[in-house]
């Protein structure tokens, strides 16, 4: 006989925003204007509202992480004033080098290393270090199997520690 899940209601969203919403608005915080963060995040909660069905009870928060992602993707489409066909590969070192939590967590020189790896090793890289994501979190996130969240992170940091070496060789 299956367990069967608890229903999708008022309470279970009361108990999901108790849960992860701080984690949500720091995400935002860390990535977008502060002054954005709690709108940003109140958008993610209202995605799983709308979309609770889909919502994992075993990874409520990669699923709300991956969302966030999406909600922040539209968020800077469109604050960018590109049209989609000239949208630049990478973002421009000036948004990491603005971000204020960059700014108190890490030295110039990291600073720039990260500016300089691609915008996805970067992102793997906060994720982990910052939101306390594990491989079959970040798996869950960028939608890949354990192992090859474990490569991305790998890889990602082996990038990482090479920008910055360089830049200490200057």
């Amino acid at each position: 006989m299956a367990l069967e899940e608890a229903p999708r209601d008022a309470a279970w969203f009361e108990d999901l925003t108790r849960a992860h919403s701080r984690a949500i608005v720091r995400y935002f915080a860390r990535r977008a204007p502060y002054d954005d963060a709690e709108d940003l995040a109140a958008e993610v909660l209202l995605t799983a509202w709308r979309r609770r069905d889909d919502v994992p009870a075993e990874a409520e928060l990669p699923w709300l992480y991956k969302t966030a992602g999406y909600v922040l993707a539209n968020y800077r489409r469109k604050r960018t004033g590109f049209p989609v066909e000239e949208l630049p590969e990478r973002p421009s070192q000036a948004r990491v080098g603005s971000d204020p939590e960059i700014s108190a967590l890490f030295d110039a020189e990291l600073r720039g290393a990260l500016a300089t790896v691609s915008a996805r090793d970067r992102e793997i890289i906060l994720l982990h270090a910052w939101e306390g994501l594990d491989g079959a979190q970040l798996a869950e996130v960028l939608g890949i199997s354990r192992s090859g969240a474990d490569a991305a992170l790998s890889r990602a940091r082996k990038r990482l520690r090479e920008a910055w070496g360089r830049r200490l060789d200057l």
